[in-house]
């Protein structure tokens, strides 16, 4: 005769302390304008003039209560956690802001006068007092500097770094990568007063878009090599190796199987090193010293550029609003080729990236 047996009761499960009680999602919004209101409010009982204090504030109070109120709902672990994304946001929001607000106020004063007319024509006879003008010579001199910089840098940087990565041993090897990392810190002032005493005062060459971008090309072949030298790394040695076992020359696997790996990530620094050297202002003030005529021959006379143009519409204004809108204006297209240059490194790098079977 069988017995029927009843199952014991579960025992009654003990609260998980992950599954303890959490913040809601809208908290760490709720935190935020709780803290820009408790900033503004401080700023105002204390009569804090810089709106910067009030932000540093909101910051820190940002910070403070996103740590308390976890650390009460949640436990000492979750609300480290929460601090320090909090934390991380808060240097986000600190890094992007002075950027957007020098955006916006470049895009603000430089909008007046960018139209077609500015963007067709030199100064010509027009002074900096008077209005008009526009800044076509200097966007002629600045493509053809950097240009010619980089027909310089690239070749020179390129087969550099093919050097360290696939030749480089020994003594030799050590002493370019450490000049690279010297040339890399070297001030750009540096670089024009050595194209100055060299080419002008030495051999006697004038002034010239030339002399400009010789200066501007020993700023860029550092940053060519760098990048160049990093990207090559990444590819990987199966794919040299067997290029070479089936008796394929070196130089012809560098050429047909580790640049084009990498041509995505070469041309991404490329286009990072003539970003570097298309705002310098220092060598262009040096070599190529100014031109309000349209010069279009880089190898005779002084020419303009668009970081010179810039600084000479500021430095001789003397207040006039004509001057510092050119200013404005010649900024904002400074920063629109610029934006140019790396939309197309990423389009350059996404259309040659290696393609992967999934």
């Amino acid at each position: 005769m069988s017995h029927a047996t009843t199952p014991a009761p579960a025992p009654a499960k003990r609260p998980s302390s992950l599954s303890a009680a959490r913040l809601p999602r809208w908290s760490p919004w709720a935190i935020a304008l709780g803290s820009i209101a408790a900033a503004c409010a401080i700023g105002l009982v204390a009569d804090l003039s810089s709106r910067i204090q009030w932000g540093l504030i909101a910051a820190i109070l940002f910070v403070l209560v996103t740590y308390g109120l976890a650390a009460k709902v949640e436990g000492a672990r979750q609300a480290k956690d929460r601090t320090a994304t909090s934390v991380v946001w808060v240097a986000f929001i600190l890094a992007v802001l002075p950027l957007a607000s020098l955006v916006y106020e470049t895009v603000k004063r430089g909008i007046k006068v960018l139209d077609f007319y500015f963007l067709s024509h030199s100064m010509g006879f027009v002074t900096a007092y008077q209005p008009g003008g526009g800044i076509y010579h200097a966007i002629l001199g600045t493509l053809e500097q950097v240009g010619l910089a980089t027909l310089i840098s690239v070749p020179i940087g390129l087969l550099t770094a093919i050097y360290l990565v696939e030749y480089g041993r020994g003594k030799l090897a050590k002493a370019v990568t450490f000049f690279v990392d010297v040339m890399t810190g070297i001030p750009s002032i540096v670089a024009g007063l050595f194209i100055l005493s060299f080419w002008i005062l030495i051999l006697g060459f004038g002034f010239s878009g030339f002399a400009g971008s010789m200066a501007l090309s020993i700023l860029m072949i550092p940053v060519v090599v760098r990048s160049t030298e990093e990207m090559l790394k990444l590819v990987p040695n199966e794919l040299r190796e067997a290029s070479l076992a089936l008796g394929v020359p070196k130089w012809r696997t560098i050429l047909k199987v580790v640049l084009p790996t990498s041509i995505g990530g070469i041309t991404t620094g490329v286009m990072l090193a003539v970003a570097r050297i298309a705002g310098e202002t220092a060598p262009v003030l040096l070599l190529v010293f100014g031109n309000p005529l349209i010069n279009g021959n880089p190898f005779d006379g002084p020419q303009a550029s668009l970081p010179l143009y810039i600084y000479q519409q500021y430095a001789s204004s003397g207040g006039s609003e004509a001057a510092y809108d050119r200013a404005w204006a010649a900024a904002l297209v400074l920063i629109a080729f610029i934006m140019i240059l790396n939309l197309l490194a990423r389009g350059v790098a996404r259309w040659k990236a290696p393609q992967t079977s999934r």
